[in-house]
């Protein structure tokens, strides 16, 4: 499984309406398209984490694909008003939001 971790800023008030856009996405085929197995939102003091497991070792070959849907371009369209980037100067994309792993532990099988 292959997981990434967006980490940006949000005004604590907005964790509904941004759990509606998502709730609408992943009630489409999305995150079948895409290969997302969970999706996870959290909220700390001013923060947004958005944590999401794909299938396989690299969701991002089938994120790339999916952007070209519109309803991709929607949610990200839909979400501005609520989602600002952690770095403005440094944002250009939402892999320079990507928060980098730096140890990882599983239980054994």
């Amino acid at each position: 499984m292959h997981s990434t971790l967006i980490v940006a800023r949000m005004a604590p008030a907005s964790m509904d309406d941004v759990g509606r856009l998502f709730q609408e996405f992943d009630d489409t085929d999305m995150p079948h398209r895409m290969g997302t197995r969970r999706r996870q939102l959290f909220s700390y003091q001013g923060l947004y984490f958005h944590l999401q497991d794909f299938d396989g070792d690299d969701g991002g070959t089938r994120i790339e694909a999916a952007k070209d849907d519109a309803r991709f371009r929607r949610i990200s369209d839909d979400l501005k008003p609520f989602i600002q980037a952690y770095d403005p100067e440094t944002w250009r994309s939402p892999a320079d939001a990507m928060a980098r792993r730096f140890y990882h532990w599983q239980a054994p099988a």
